[in-house]
């Protein structure tokens, strides 16, 4: 939220979480073994934000056309997320309405192994390329 980094820090281009940083990795792994049909891959907790690949298995679950959640789309689980984690942050601090997450999220389908190749390489280098990042300040 507002580019904010509540998460850690960067430090010789390895994150280094802090206590709402493991939060937020806590719950972001979490979400596979409450939902059966989630498979997690590659994520990295940044300063102030999170790069994440999830797998829906099954059936496809896509946010509804009038803007409301179906259960198990990928909107209702980034919204749970969002909220599960915030809750937790609030919990662990005397900020008890900071605003930790923007409202949206950006999503992208990886349609092949190619793409899911590459975009596992720009999760994994993500903190390498921090200092080049317009949006961290």
């Amino acid at each position: 939220y507002d580019k904010q980094c509540l998460f850690g820090e960067i430090t010789n281009g390895q994150m280094q979480l802090n206590k709402y940083g493991e939060i937020v990795k806590q719950e972001w792994m979490r979400a596979e073994s409450v939902r059966p049909y989630v498979k997690m891959d590659e994520y990295i907790v940044m300063p102030n934000h999170l790069h994440g690949i999830l797998f829906i298995v099954g059936a496809t679950r896509r946010v509804a056309p009038t803007g409301g959640l179906i259960s198990g789309s990928l909107g209702a689980i980034i919204a749970q997320f969002k909220s599960v984690s915030t809750k937790r942050i609030r919990e662990s601090t005397t900020l008890k309405s900071k605003s930790v997450w923007q409202r949206n999220y950006y999503e992208h389908v990886i349609r092949n192994e190619n793409e899911l190749f590459e975009t596992r390489q720009y999760v994994q280098q993500n903190p390498l390329k921090w200092e080049l990042d317009a949006e961290h300040v």
